[in-house]
Order: C-alpha cells, then structure tokens, then sequence
C-alpha cells in the first residue's frame, strides 16, 4: 500500500491484490450474466466482470478514505469524492451525488416530473432505464436468463436475487436472532417480528399484517376472489399454496 502523488491524494490510495485466475463466460445473443470464479459475483456484461476482475488481479485498484469503496480507475474516485463534498447536494433533501446529471435525474423524484412515457400503455416515467424494464411487460423480454437451470428474468436484480437459490447465498442476517435471508425485503419483514409492526390493515375488519402480501391474501375472504385456478378440474382458489396443495394431494402431482 502506498500514498498516491500529490494531486491524487486528497482522492485516496491504490493497494495491489495477489494475482489470480479469472474464467470470462461466453454469452449468446442476449444479456446473460458473466461469473467471476474467484468470488462467484455474477455481471450483466463483459465490460463489468474486467472492472471487477481487477479488485482479484495483480492491477493497481483505488478506495476511498472516506468509505473504503474501491474503484477500478482514478476517474470513477474523483467522481465518487463528489457525494462526500456535497458539490452536487439536492436543496430539498440534502442528498448529495457524484454528477451534475445524477443530481438532475434525482430532482425529478420532488418535482414529480415524468418524461419518459409508455407507446402502449402511455404510463410515464422519471428515468430511460424504468420505461426500457417496463416496457418488457408488454414484450414479454426476459433477457436475463440464469446458467443454471434457464429461467429468465426482466430485471437484472431479479435474476441476481434468483442465483441465491443455487449458491445458498444468505447475506441479510438478523441482528436480533442471527437468521439470514437472500432477499433485504425479507428481512424486513422478518424483523416486524421482533417489534410486533403490523403496518398493513384490512380496511374491511381492521386486522393487521406485517406483510403486504398477507393483506393482499387475506383481503379475498372478504371479496370471494380466487385467481388461481387449477387445469386439470377447474377448481378455484384464493392462495396459490393452496392450489399447490391441491394438486398434490387431489391429482398427485409431484412436489
């Protein structure tokens, strides 16, 4: 480890890590994740597994001295300074951001201004990148497809969440009790356990739920709603674990 010169040290250090083996995974024509063998993290593309690889390799890597975020290039440091200067700080919030352009998209989120708007469906938007994965509700696009077992994805966060299911990944722990969780939501949930929050109630009969999942569920009691409907006999039901149930139980299907 050593200090950079003079005009990158108010910017942080650059450390060297040992030399290692890295394995780029080909990809077809559509987006698929890219592995990196020495710590498992998948990326979207190419360009992201090199920019990674270099924290594993031999390459010369800077961080932070503030947060001890790493960044592969001097560029992308002096960028990040910007959040802890407060040079592009937003007036209404105090949240502060790395660029001009960062801090404008942020503003939108106050000014609730859209300008990204839906052909189809003519829903708008604050952000190119919302309308681009929303659009995909109407394409049917899931370019995001997992190595393992196939399935797809619209959204590169979902198909990261998803490889959980195959590496066992449990990375949100439970500070009260230690249990781990793959999703941050669920830990969330997980922790109104703890402090008795209940803040989804039926606006039918008042009873409260920690998930809004669960009010969702429970809400059809009320309206008669039953959306999953079996194939084989055509029977109704209101929870999709129940139909499961049913299927296996009625028609023997395998679990």
């Amino acid at each position: 480890m050593h200090v950079l010169d003079a005009a990158e040290s108010s910017f942080g250090v650059k450390i060297k890590a040992d030399n290692n083996d890295i394995t780029l995974h080909p990809h077809d024509d559509k987006p698929r994740p890219f592995l990196c063998t020495i710590c498992d993290k998948f990326f979207t593309t190419k360009g992201h597994l090199k920019d990674h690889v270099l924290i594993h390799t031999g390459d010369e890597f800077y961080y932070c001295t503030q947060c001890e975020k790493r960044f592969t290039n001097h560029r992308s440091l002096k960028a990040h300074t910007n959040v802890h200067s407060g040079k592009y700080k937003c007036a209404e919030c105090g949240k502060c951001f790395r660029s001009n352009q960062h801090l404008t998209r942020h503003r939108r989120s106050h000014s609730g201004e859209k300008l990204f708007q839906c052909t189809v469906c003519g829903n708008q938007f604050t952000r190119s990148t919302h309308l681009i994965v929303h659009s995909r509700t109407h394409s049917g696009e899931k370019p995001f497809k997992c190595i393992v077992c196939d399935k797809s994805f619209s959204q590169c966060g979902n198909l990261n969440i998803h490889m959980r299911v195959h590496t066992g990944e449990k990375p949100f722990e439970c500070s009260d009790c230690s249990r781990s969780f793959a999703r941050s939501h669920d830990l969330v949930v997980h922790r109104r356990i703890h402090s008795g929050e209940k803040p989804y109630q039926c606006y039918v009969c008042d009873k409260a739920f920690c998930d809004s999942g669960n009010l969702v569920s429970h809400i059809r009691v009320h309206t008669g709603d039953r959306p999953y409907k079996c194939s084989l006999c055509n029977r109704s039901f209101s929870k999709s674990s129940t139909l499961l149930t049913h299927r296996r139980c009625v028609h023997k299907e395998a679990k």
